[in-house]
């Protein structure tokens, strides 16, 4: 009867995985997660694996797809990590019922980003073969057999550009102060990735994200303020 019990209990019992388990299940659609990556997520209180008595981590079912849903909205969305926090926020508390994200939900579980081919990349867009042509070789998109949806909001922002005579080469300009701002970014975080210590890199990489939001955000105001001024 006791033995019955003791199985029943354990058949109850939430599966858990050890950090090594979590890198083996996740690793192979995020080849730079490591061990310091999942104790910066948590440091971070995006997610909070249990403790057993000896103070080793484990993480449960929910716990890895809540890792998954953050490092594909870094990822693929490009989100800092407070933003993706508050969504989870709301998410815990039931203040909403989905993890909205840019690519479609099932139930709490984000699905992986679409891939499309150059021809549906084509097709979706309203693009000419040439104006992708000139993407490419003006380094605006790369060249690649299957691209995201980035990729789409990209070259439809370059359809409406080409309408009013604005080509690809007119923004070369665009690319390399793009190149310049990784600059800036590179050296404001160099100090932080060099520091000691296994979260350095993964800090560093946090880093980047929030400096690159608040870039856009300077240059989209610049680009405003600017507009109005021809308007007077």
């Amino acid at each position: 009867m006791a033995a019955a019990r003791a199985a029943q209990a354990r058949s109850a019992a939430p599966t858990l995985f050890s950090i090594g388990q979590v890198l083996a299940k996740l690793t192979p659609e995020f080849p730079d997660l490591s061990p310091s990556k999942l104790r910066f997520l948590e440091a971070e209180r995006l997610v909070a694996p249990a403790r057993t008595e000896s103070g080793y981590r484990k993480f449960s079912h929910a716990d890895i797809e809540r890792l998954r849903f953050v490092l594909t909205m870094q990822r693929d969305h490009y989100l800092p990590l407070k933003v993706i926090r508050v969504q989870l926020e709301d998410f815990d508390s039931g203040r909403i019922e989905k993890l909205a994200a840019p690519a479609r939900i099932n139930g709490s579980m984000l699905d992986t980003e679409r891939r499309l081919t150059r021809a549906d990349l084509l097709r979706e867009t309203g693009a000419t073969a040439p104006l992708l042509a000139d993407a490419v070789a003006h380094s605006l998109l790369p060249a690649a057999d299957s691209y995201g949806d980035d990729a789409v909001a990209l070259l439809r922002a370059l359809v409406e550009l080409q309408r009013v005579g604005l080509e690809p080469r007119h923004l070369r300009g665009f690319r390399q102060a793009a190149e310049r701002e990784v600059g800036l970014i590179d050296s404001a975080v160099e100090a932080v990735r060099r520091r000691p210590g296994s979260g350095s890199r993964a800090r560093a990489a946090e880093m980047s994200r929030e400096i690159a939001s608040r870039l856009e955000t300077v240059r989209a105001s610049l680009i405003r303020s600017a507009i109005e001024r021809l308007d007077r």
